[in-house]
């Protein structure tokens, strides 16, 4: 019989939209089963106009804007997934601030997961070619596991027509 691998340090990555939520149960799951580390990573996108923001607005007022933003983040960890989590998982959410793709492989470099889940936008036509996606750009550059989550809703449309 194989034994499939263990996964102790899940990193599951979050832009709080629904699909994210869904893919949550899956990052949630093995790492209840394997009794592993759940790491909740979101991405905070730099402003690509920081230089010039932090010339034209007050000393300190990019520092309380951080601090602003990162309150609402914790508020959505503890909406979207703290409150969620039950039979004593560990888990452990970060922030970062960054591109996303860059930030999560660097975060999964440093922790040496075992398994990174990211759910998926389905997104397609001129908005895919222009921006890519997080989930592929991720997927193509991770050293790691990459479990990617189909959006939910293109499932259960596929799944209507059958």
């Amino acid at each position: 019989m194989i034994e499939y691998p263990k996964y102790k340090k899940v990193l599951f990555c979050t832009d709080f939209s629904e699909n994210a939520d869904y893919a949550f149960e899956f990052a949630y799951g093995i790492a209840k089963r394997d009794e592993g580390l759940l790491y909740i990573l979101h991405v905070i996108p730099g402003n690509p106009q920081e230089l010039l923001i932090e010339k034209v607005l007050p000393e300190g007022i990019k520092e309380t804007m951080n601090r602003v933003i990162e309150k609402d983040v914790d508020t959505k960890y503890k909406k979207h997934y703290a409150e969620k989590i039950r039979d004593g998982i560990l888990f452990k959410v970060i922030t970062k601030f960054g591109r996303a793709d860059e930030e999560i492989i660097g975060f999964a470099q440093k922790e040496k997961v075992d398994l990174i889940v990211i759910g998926t936008h389905g997104e397609t036509g001129i908005e895919r070619v222009f921006f890519g996606s997080v989930a592929e750009k991720v997927f193509r550059r991770s050293p790691f596991p990459v479990f990617l989550i189909p959006c939910r809703k293109k499932r259960e449309y596929l799944y209507s027509k059958i």
